[in-house]
């Protein structure tokens, strides 16, 4: 099923009569005309037509270059190229993150192999430590006898 697309349609600026200003004090011989332009919405905008003034200046003003008209862009590759640029911006984003956890579990083992030197170490100085000279160690011992399920002394 092969459906063909109605053609575009382009909306352009009409020019509509221009209408009567509005009441307002000014000075005669100073209004500039008024002009509205019909958008392509539908909406109504109106406004003064702007008359240029001659330059102060006995230089004349550099006239700009033309405007060329910008080439038609594309809405699917816009959206593409701001996809492309979050997919990227993620992508720094997971990376950074990920170096950030490899740091801070690298940080965790070192700690870990910090305390197990400093316990080990404690353990040593437990185990090695210099004990006050003495002869022996002292056990009193008493005979005791165990009969019928009595503890005798």
């Amino acid at each position: 099923m092969d459906h063909e697309r109605p053609p575009a349609v382009v909306h352009h600026p009409v020019p509509l009569p221009p209408q009567p200003a509005p009441l307002a004090p000014i000075q005669p011989a100073t209004a500039p005309a008024l002009s509205s332009v019909q958008l392509p919405d539908g909406r109504i905008v109106t406004g003064y037509t702007l008359t240029p003034h001659p330059h102060p200046h006995p230089h004349p003003a550099p006239v700009p270059a033309p405007v060329e008209p910008q080439p038609v862009i594309s809405r699917t590759a816009v959206n593409v190229a701001l996809g492309g640029i979050g997919f990227g911006a993620i992508c720094g984003g997971l990376v950074l993150l990920t170096t950030f956890i490899a740091a801070l579990a690298a940080l965790i083992q070192q700690l870990i192999i910090l305390a197990a030197v400093i316990f080990g170490g404690w353990i040593a100085a437990q185990v090695l430590h210099h004990r006050p000279a003495r002869s022996g160690t002292t056990v009193n011992i008493r005979k005791a006898v165990i009969k019928r399920n009595h503890f005798h002394t």
